[in-house]
């Protein structure tokens, strides 16, 4: 299979092909012939280092990360030298790189799977850029980067879409394909960006390799979901801004606590240091999130000048164990227990002291798991996810009553994890219809996990009828994308109606606003 390029419109194009028109395409000049030399020396002809694309992530007002990786052979470790590999990488005013306003070399190492981060310093604010990357006498596909705004600036206008869920083997990634064709500033991605799971047979897609376990496996797997074409292409499309959820590392990770009885803490522990590691090796993240050894700080805060606020959360790697033995439970003494904890101490005082600095209209809580405390099950019985907020009462309840106490920072709250789209109003006491709605919440559905999906499930109007503050609920597989103004947030329910074949169309189901200085959302 020939390694893929994408130009800035997403479209894919093989090396073959651009031979043909001469490089006019892309219009690449080589970036230097003594660091291609260089980078070269042990890298085999004809194997193209840029299978996985390029990315950036996590934009500030004077720059952004840009990200690729080496690896001409994806699938099987990367197939790189065990050498240090230079890199070159340029950033421009336009997609022709007339004009270079950055550039520079970084070193690709083996200890990073020959990964690249760059934190590209000095550019303007509020606007967009081109980069690409050279090596080995090669040159990267062309990404799409932007800054953010000034800190005292108010934009008019922030467009992102955010994601979650996205099984390999379950479906395709078509969403992405329709994701691009949107004018975006921004993606936020809210986990579950690989599975752990071995590959299966029957499958749409079938994974490489075992269960993971070792460095090499979780590197592989990654690598396998970054060769998709369309989630190449959204990449390349604009900056990301990530998080994980458990699949990242292994299935409803709690801490330090396996769910499997006969893993030691030893052998968790080891696990999630591979994991911990190659997810930064993949993602477009800075400096101060490499990990140190089983330990990654991956929340953190990034502002879109005055108008948006992102405060980025990891609710996995804190948490006290699922209670109640997890699943889908009624009220029990542990998950109303003021000892459980959803994002730990210094996390959750972290996310106020956040929210108190905070000047920007719209703050986001950039997060996993849902928020709001929905009755799972029909009839007289009520029963809630343990592995979500309403297993950690006490927690959810500090949150909320805090969104009580500040109405002027209208948060919203984003969630992925649960495969299904929900709007909610979020109140401190769910279970009174007329007790004040404090925030928003919309949880986005699966990119693919769970295959094909359905509009409407048999149990929709009565979940709904039992949870009065769901004001919409599907079970579709897509995407939500957002327009936010300094008055109004606006979601769009886009939703494919197959995941497993190619050619879905994209549908925008539903549409919902909040309007600023009041809390919970309106279809449109």
């Amino acid at each position: 299979m020939c390694a893929l390029r994408f130009n800035v419109e997403g479209r894919a194009w093989s090396r073959r092909r651009i031979l043909q028109l001469g490089g006019a395409a892309i219009a690449w000049p080589l970036l230097g012939p003594a660091a291609s030399a260089l980078a070269r020396r042990n890298v085999s002809g004809g194997d193209y280092p840029f299978t996985l694309g390029v990315a950036s992530g996590d934009p500030s007002p004077d720059g952004f990360v840009i990200w690729t990786r080496l690896a001409p052979k994806p699938l099987e470790g990367g197939g790189m030298p065990s050498e240090n590999v230079e890199v070159r990488w340029q950033v421009a005013d336009d997609d022709k790189f007339t004009k270079i306003v950055a550039e520079g070399k970084a070193t690709a190492t083996p200890e990073l799977a020959h990964a690249v981060h760059v934190e590209v310093p000095g550019l303007e604010p509020n606007r967009w850029y081109f980069y690409r990357f050279e090596g080995a006498k090669e040159l990267s596909p062309i990404g799409r980067a932007r800054t953010a705004p000034k800190a005292d600036e108010q934009p008019e206008r922030l467009r992102f879409a955010f994601a979650s869920c996205q099984h390999y083997e379950s479906g395709l990634f078509t969403a992405y394909k329709h994701m691009a064709e949107e004018d975006l500033d921004l993606v936020a991605h809210l986990g579950d960006y690989i599975y752990e799971y071995p590959g299966k047979e029957n499958q749409v897609r079938k994974h490489v390799g075992p269960l993971l376990d070792l460095l090499v496996d979780y590197r592989n797997r990654h690598a396998q979901y970054k060769t998709d074409e369309h989630l190449q292409a959204m990449h390349a499309k604009c900056p990301w801004i990530v998080t994980w959820d458990d699949h990242e590392f292994a299935n409803n990770c709690a801490g330090l606590i396996s769910e499997k009885p006969e893993e030691t803490t030893a052998m968790y522990t080891r696990r999630r240091v591979n994991a911990y590691r190659a997810y930064y090796e993949h993602m477009p993240l800075r400096a101060r999130q490499v990990p140190q050894g089983p330990s990654m700080r991956l929340y953190r805060n990034v502002s879109f000048g005055k108008l948006a606020e992102f405060a980025v959360l990891d609710t996995r790697q804190y948490r006290t164990d699922q209670p109640c033995g997890d699943g889908n439970k009624p009220p029990c003494y542990e998950a109303l227990s003021k000892r459980g904890t959803l994002l730990g101490k210094t996390q959750e005082e972290w996310l106020y002291k956040t929210l108190d600095r905070s000047e920007a209209k719209w703050n986001v809580l950039t997060q996993q798991v849902m928020m709001g405390r929905v009755d799972r099950t029909v009839g007289e019985v009520k029963a809630y996810s343990m592995d979500q907020w309403p297993g950690y009462e006490a927690n959810r309840l500090r949150v909320l009553e805090y969104f009580a106490e500040n109405p002027e920072q209208n948060n919203v709250v984003i969630t992925g994890d649960i495969h299904t789209n929900y709007v909610n109003d979020l109140q401190v006491d769910s279970a009174d219809e007329k007790s004040p709605v404090v925030a928003t919440e919309f949880v986005g559905t699966s990119i693919s996990s769970g295959g094909d999906g359905v509009e409407k499930r048999n149990d929709t109007d009565e979940m709904l009828k039992e949870n009065p503050f769901v004001k919409w609920f599907n079970a579709e597989r897509g995407y939500v994308s957002c327009e936010l103004t300094p008055k109004q947030w606006s979601s769009f329910y886009r939703t494919v109606p197959f995941v497993t074949k190619p050619g879905a169309p994209l549908v925008t189901r539903k549409a919902f606003v909040v309007e600023a200085g009041k809390p919970g959302a309106e279809e449109i």
